[in-house]
């Protein structure tokens, strides 16, 4: 069985740069993009696949921090940084907007997200994260991504975190195998936490406690969600979550919605991630249900 996930176009008529479509795990979609021989990738990940111009969120919760590229257009990760971003079928240059309200120009044979003002679109997932107030949002073909609040990072102030982030991915981008919401929220919360809060900017997790464990429907889609609360060695302490539903798109696609809040008085409340899991919507565009959470 043909995993989910970006592979050659069976209908490119071989004129103009080689492409690459999605592969929902049922049927071919119409996302495509410039293979990765085709075009050189200017942007780098920001957490789970998606592009930015010039910097990348080497993790996925509120203690993610924020590395530079270097001379080449690749990300400077050093041996001391946390945790790398994970090896993601990541938008090419180019498939990136921020908030829905620009991005740099469409290469060839590459699809942008649809802009919805106030949302950020994961193409792939067939999703739309609500922008808060004051927050920036990036649009891609596979993965969005949500933060705000940059500061230097406690474990190493060279660096930059956010107070919080909310990035979310198709499960098998992640690289999650699981056969429920509730066995894939289960699982992955461990690694957000380690991602998130672990590594060089924060310190190791010391411990952890259990807020939350549950279902829940997001998007019109039943789902699974589980929060804790995580002590670290340096610096502030932190939320973090794992959301695991069925992508509006394609009802065999999960998506995995990671989510990390640092416990400060300058960070996001957590009734604003609440909020934010309650506004996740189908994309414009997408196939399946409109509801948020419940």
């Amino acid at each position: 069985m043909t995993p989910p996930g970006w592979h050659p176009d069976p209908g490119h008529s071989g004129k103009g740069p080689a492409q690459e479509r999605w592969w929902d795990g049922v049927q071919w979609t119409g996302h495509v993009r410039a293979s990765p021989g085709a075009a050189r990738r200017r942007g780098i990940r920001v957490g789970v696949g998606v592009t930015v111009g010039a910097v990348v969120l080497a993790a996925i919760g509120g203690g993610v921090y924020l590395l530079g590229e270097d001379g080449d257009g690749r990300p400077d990760t050093a041996a001391s940084s946390p945790s790398a971003a994970p090896d993601l079928p990541g938008a090419p240059d180019g498939e990136e907007k921020d908030g829905g309200t620009g991005g740099e120009g469409q290469g060839p044979g590459q699809q942008l997200p649809p802009t919805e003002p106030g949302f950020a679109t994961d193409l792939a997932a067939g999703i739309s994260l609500p922008v808060p107030k004051g927050w920036k949002g990036t649009s891609g073909a596979v993965g969005a991504g949500l933060t705000t609040g940059e500061h230097a990072c406690p474990g190493d102030t060279a660096e930059t975190c956010v107070r919080g982030g909310v990035f979310s991915a198709p499960a098998a981008a992640m690289k999650l195998t699981a056969g429920t919401p509730e066995e894939a929220a289960k699982k992955d919360i461990a690694v957000n936490a380690e991602e998130s809060y672990g590594g060089k900017s924060y310190g190791k997790v010391t411990s952890h406690e259990e807020l939350k464990s549950e279902a829940v429907t997001v998007a019109g889609g039943k789902g699974y969600v589980v929060r804790w609360k995580v002590v670290t060695e340096k610096g502030d302490d932190g939320y973090v979550e794992s959301l695991v539903f069925p992508s509006p798109a394609s009802k065999d696609m999960l998506v995995v919605v990671r989510s990390g809040f640092d416990i400060n008085k300058d960070a996001p409340k957590l009734s604003v991630l609440d909020e934010i899991t309650r506004g996740i919507k189908t994309a414009s565009g997408a196939g399946g249900g409109t509801g948020g959470a419940v």
